[in-house]
């Protein structure tokens, strides 16, 4: 008899495969699926705590809780400028934060502005959007982090 080369590499290729998607399997099965949640379209509103900012070398530190007050959508393409001001209103210095994944509803974060230390620098302000329009805030007096995992 003679054996058929062809044959004996279809027979491996498909053990393959299966094995493949048996692990696949497990691996799916043991790991919930995140789910697709809708963006924010328009207006979005985001509950934050008072800027609490520290002076420390050579740079100021702001650090902001936010949470995305919607119930059933996420903001995408969160960004926070704050913005540094001379005495006679000119912008001196600031810093930018991006979040590069979606706030999903309720979420709470916690965003640290980090600014060069200017002797010119007299007052801020802080600016939010995100990528599918503006954002209205809320201020709230007190915002807790989710425990970390």
């Amino acid at each position: 008899m003679k054996q058929h080369p062809m044959l004996a590499c279809a027979s491996a290729i498909l053990l393959f495969a299966t094995v493949a998607a048996v692990g696949q399997a497990e691996l799916t099965a043991q790991q919930p699926r995140k789910r697709m949640v809708a963006p924010i379209r328009g207006e979005a509103e985001l509950g934050f705590t008072k800027p609490v900012t520290k002076r420390t070398k050579g740079e100021i530190v702001t650090t902001i809780r936010i949470q995305n007050l919607s119930e059933t959508n996420t903001i995408v393409g969160l960004k926070v400028d704050e913005y540094w001001y001379d005495k006679g209103g000119d912008p001196v210095t600031g810093d930018t934060y991006r979040l590069r994944r979606p706030l999903m509803p309720q979420e709470v974060l916690e965003v640290v502005l980090n600014t060069p230390v200017n002797p010119k620098m007299d007052r801020n302000q802080y600016k939010f959007e995100h990528a599918n329009g503006a954002i209205k805030t809320v201020s709230v007096p007190k915002l807790e982090l989710p425990p970390a995992e």
